[in-house]
């Protein structure tokens, strides 16, 4: 491994730890507060301070997978939210979740205006930063997609509780929480180059490449 490739790693690593994640929980827990939920703030999470948001296992799981290269797997601290201080329980609870998937999407967005502006202005950046700033929109786009898939624990896995009929909803929940990680697991290796065609196609077409 060369010296240009461990730093664009370690450029990736810290628009992940450093930005994406604690903006992506730092919605969550703003969302909720708005929603009536103080949950976040009383825990210290209503910031943007990545040290607060960092999870040991999942940090250390997107250090090595980035590292590794392939599929990226890690994760932030699940930001701590009480549905029943939520005004309208049953929606605002789909509002708490979006907004962690929109927070990375509006990135992406801001990112690719930048690109878009480099490229339109013809500005000569060091290829570095070039890259890091095609990963700082394609990571986003990445985090949004990959979150809104509804299997729990991730954010989709409110939206799919939401629309289920009570009954249906109140039978499988138990079972997702028990096993919904390895559902994920199996669908992320199987469904594993849908979702990366998914994901560049959207990144490149919002900075004019697609």
């Amino acid at each position: 491994m060369d010296l240009d490739t461990i730093l664009l790693d370690l450029v990736m690593i810290a628009i992940f730890l450093g930005i994406a994640f604690p903006v992506h929980e730092f919605a969550h827990a703003a969302v909720a507060y708005v929603r009536g939920d103080a949950t976040a703030k009383l825990f210290g999470r209503l910031t943007l301070n990545p040290v607060v948001h960092f999870d040991p296992v999942g940090g250390l799981m997107t250090v090595i997978s980035i590292f590794l290269g392939g599929f990226l797997i890690g994760w932030a601290k699940p930001t701590p939210v009480n549905p029943n201080n939520l005004r309208d329980r049953r929606n605002d609870e789909v509002v708490v979740a979006l907004a962690g998937p929109a927070s990375n999407l509006l990135m992406a967005i801001l990112g690719a205006i930048v690109v878009r502006v480099v490229i339109a202005t013809g500005v000569n950046l060091p290829s570095l930063v070039a890259l890091g700033l095609v990963n700082f929109v394609v990571f986003n786009v990445m985090l949004a997609i990959f979150n809104l898939i509804p299997i729990p624990p991730l954010d989709g896995g409110t939206l799919l509780f939401r629309f289920l009929p009570w009954h249906q909803a109140a039978t499988i929940r138990p079972f997702l929480a028990q096993y919904g990680v390895f559902i994920l697991l199996g669908f992320v290796l199987l469904a594993s180059r849908v979702l990366s065609g998914l994901i560049y196609g959207i990144a490149f077409a919002l900075m004019g490449a697609g």
